[in-house]
């Protein structure tokens, strides 16, 4: 099964397309045909976008989190990999394999100053897939 999320129209982006992810990363694999270990693989980063994606979704079902989802692109390639338009906010999330200085796109947090950043990699991934208990 799959998902897919629209992209985020803003004045900066010039298009209308769609993203899809997997629930089951075993599927994406075999479509593409790419069995190697984590060390061995040319997708690495796209593979892990799409775990975090899934698993974020099972995440929110299972919470009860409502939430709109979306992708961000420029045509110079300035990208958000997750928009979650929920509670009146924008919630946006970056996915990275390695941790390091990753910043929002200034065109960006220029058009929406309200909304909230981060970055989610190997050190951090937990606390985005499990929500804090009050």
């Amino acid at each position: 099964m799959a998902s897919k999320f629209p992209l985020f129209l803003l004045k900066f982006t010039h298009r209308f397309c769609y993203r899809a992810y997997f629930f089951d990363t075993g599927i994406r694999n075999a479509l593409i045909a790419n069995f190697n270990t984590i060390e061995r693989r040319d997708d690495l980063g796209a593979l892990w976008e799409n775990f975090l994606i899934a698993e974020r979704l099972k995440t929110r079902g299972y919470s009860g989190i409502l939430a709109n989802s979306y992708f961000w692109r420029t045509w110079d390639q300035k990208k958000i990999d997750l928009i979650e338009e929920r509670e009146g906010k924008l919630h946006t999330f970056e996915f990275k394999w390695k941790s390091g200085d990753h910043r929002v796109p200034k065109d960006f947090i220029e058009a929406y100053p309200g909304s909230s950043f981060s970055v989610v990699h190997r050190e951090n991934w937990f606390e985005f897939l499990v929500p804090k208990s009050d």
